[in-house]
């Protein structure tokens, strides 16, 4: 059994600081007693009165039940789970104060399991609200209240912020503050604490904001103090222009300088490439591994998927052999033999690129010389992950230097995301599309008129155009009504014989699935029924239409990477969002919002109001949440403020700043190295 020690430290609580840092998740208001009478279902209520009764009843589930009578009226305390002590406690005389949620029943009202005590004339009312905490399997709310106020008794929070800086602010000291939000007045507005508006809230928020910026700041600067190769040698990047079939687009241009200068400054870069589906990430990618194979280094790309990763091998495979980069693939599917052999070309540099998935991170892997890591939907990856393609070179023996690090997304990162999360590193940002490319139309179609889309699909099958179906299953599923990939595979297979169907999910072979996707790309199968396999990276120029079944379902970020996957040509396209009514408010709003635009970056901002961060940081943080109070949405303001507070503590107050990140950050900022 987990000792009193071990169980606080699962909530992070090692220390007095961390007692006084952990807040309350809401209140319950114990400083009135509220009338008998008054106490209404549904509202939780504070109640005292004389036991009148009391007995033990065995209909239907064996329950105590405890009779209270005020002046007003009588309510009853229903209790399951009981103890002989109980009953001793409930003699009739006694004055119970019993606080929980009014309920209804067939005899009348009652409180189910309250929290109670008896009371006599001299026990007073409490008055500030009662703090309800964040716990754990072990700890009650009592154990915690009570450890908060032994705290409390023998720490002092000294101030970790220039009281200037704060005074600036309009914030409270932040002892006052901690002591607002763990013993609030009874007068105070339980709305503004709730809502974590009240300036209590406030400042542990920014503190809390300012640690991170601080945090990241600092690893910026360590970064710049670190040393990674030169890649300054043009001379392939300049052939692999010269035989590029079209022209770079302004934007594409634009962050190709920023990479290039970041690598010819023998600092780590350590960049993020964002552009929307289709903007030409990976051309950008391969003019950077040119940069650094030519100035005698290896790269090597990772992708989070193996349909992904092999989609780059395939497109950058003719680049790269164009120009006399030796490219090669690994992935965890290949046989033990083939992988090896990999490996060991690998590890005695005569692999230039190496392409794959995870197989890359596997202790059996050893670059010769790696100069640059490519990160692929960067947000998919976790931070070990990252951390250990980085440590590649200093396996290679080059142990005084990090490799140069390109992270590349097609999820575009919200202002108040990027400044939060990701203000460590540099951004550039590919902003307009490849010349050619159509606009793609969306439709909203109802499943009952499923018919007539299948009829569409035949004539446009029929003209020689591609089909992908998109179907968020592969097989039945109890739990979910949905149609099927295997169901719409059978289905389209019989309205639209003789037409080839192909049909790819996540548990082919990889072989297979391979095979399938290279006969789409080829125009063999006409129609490509899928699961979200195709999501990323399947780039066929002819497919020009698109079903997503059952897209309430999908969420936004999701439905704009599938919808991507058409207008690659110069055919008009179209994404048909079939869904099934009646569609919940949320889904409503998502296929609304796509109808209405096919800007990333404001698919991006809209998905951040509608379910926060979680999905645009992937596994950045690992496994410690560095936010545990601020909301990214709520406190965008603060976000600003705090920015500009770690600037000026930085540039003249370091003592302040290692003060306050030992308070705030200890332990974990391991995601800032990734």
């Amino acid at each position: 059994m987990d000792s009193p020690l071990a169980r606080f430290a699962k909530l992070g609580i090692r220390c007095d600081a961390d007692l006084l840092l952990h807040l309350p998740l809401r209140y319950e208001d114990e400083t009135r007693i509220c009338p008998i009478a008054q106490a209404l279902p549904g509202q939780v209520a504070q109640v005292q009165g004389e036991v009148v009764r009391r007995e033990i009843v065995n209909r239907g589930r064996r329950s105590l039940l405890v009779e209270i009578r005020d002046d007003s009226a009588t309510l009853t305390l229903r209790f399951f789970h009981f103890y002989g002590s109980q009953l001793r406690q409930f003699e009739p005389g006694t004055r119970i104060r019993a606080i929980g949620e009014i309920r209804g029943g067939l005899f009348g009202r009652e409180l189910l399991h309250p929290r109670y005590q008896v009371v006599h004339d001299d026990t007073a009312v409490p008055t500030t609200l009662t703090p309800v905490y964040p716990t754990a399997q072990g700890i009650g709310q009592a154990a915690l209240r009570g450890a908060i106020r032994a705290a409390w008794k023998r720490t002092r929070l000294d101030e970790t912020v220039p009281a200037a800086l704060i005074a600036d602010l309009g914030l409270p000291p932040l002892e006052q503050a901690l002591r607002q939000l763990h013993e609030p007045p009874a007068d105070v507005s339980l709305a503004a604490l709730e809502e974590r508006e009240h300036p209590a809230w406030q400042r542990v928020i920014f503190d809390e904001l300012l640690a991170q910026q601080l945090s990241l700041r600092l690893a910026r600067a360590a970064r710049a103090g670190q040393r990674a190769p030169v890649l300054d040698d043009a001379r392939q990047v300049n052939a692999l222009r010269d035989r590029l079939p079209f022209d770079l687009t302004a934007a594409q241009a634009r962050c190709w300088r920023e990479i290039a200068t970041d690598l010819a400054s023998g600092q780590p870069m350590n960049r993020l490439l964002q552009g929307d589906v289709g903007s030409g990430k990976t051309v950008v990618a391969a003019l950077s591994a040119a940069m650094a194979v030519g100035s005698g280094w290896q790269a090597a790309l990772m992708a989070p998927t193996e349909i992904l990763a092999e989609q780059h091998f395939r497109k950058l495979e003719p680049w790269m052999q164009a120009i006399g980069v030796r490219i090669a693939w690994l992935s965890s599917s290949m046989k033990e033999g083939a992988k090896r052999t990999v490996r060991q070309a690998v590890a005695a540099g005569e692999v230039d690129l190496l392409v794959g998935t995870h197989a890359l991170i596997e202790e059996s892997v050893a670059f010769r010389r790696l100069g640059l890591a490519i990160v692929d939907e960067q947000h998919r990856f976790g931070v070990a992950q990252r951390l250990a393609l980085r440590g590649k070179l200093a396996a290679g023996g080059q142990d005084a230097m990090q490799p140069h690090q390109l992270m590349m997304s097609a999820t575009p990162i919200p202002r108040t995301l990027a400044m939060t999360y990701y203000a460590d590193l540099d951004v550039s940002i590919i902003d307009e599309l490849p010349p050619g490319r159509q606009p793609i139309a969306t439709r909203l179609v109802s499943a009952g008129r499923r018919d007539e889309l299948i009829d569409r699909v035949h004539e446009a099958a029929r003209q020689g155009r591609q089909i992908y179906w998109v179907c968020p299953l592969i097989e039945e599923s109890e739990a979910l009504d949905l149609q099927t990939a295997q169901d719409t595979f059978a289905e389209l297979s019989a309205a639209l014989a003789p037409i080839e169907i192909g049909l790819a999910h996540g548990r082919l072979p990889a072989a297979d699935k391979q095979a399938v996707m290279q006969r789409f790309a080829d125009g063999g199968i006409r129609v490509l029924v899928a699961t979200t396999v195709i999501e990323v990276g399947v780039d066929v120029p002819n497919a020009s239409l698109m079903v997503v079944e059952h897209a309430e379902r999908f969420g936004l970020a999701q439905l704009h990477q599938l919808r991507g996957r058409v207008g690659r040509g110069s055919a008009a396209s179209v994404c048909v969002l079939l869904y099934h009514p009646p569609l919940s408010p949320p889904a409503r709003e998502r296929l609304k919002i796509m109808y209405e635009t096919q800007d990333g970056f404001e698919i991006a901002r809209r998905d951040l109001v509608l379910r926060g961060p979680g999905e645009l940081l992937g596994a950045r943080q690992s496994g410690v949440a560095m936010l545990r109070f601020a909301d990214l949405q709520r406190d965008d303001g603060l976000v600003e403020r705090a920015r500009d507070v770690a600037d000026r503590m930085l540039a003249g107050d370091p003592a302040w700043v290692e003060r306050h990140l030992a308070r705030w950050v200890a332990g974990r900022d391991e995601f800032l190295k990734a």
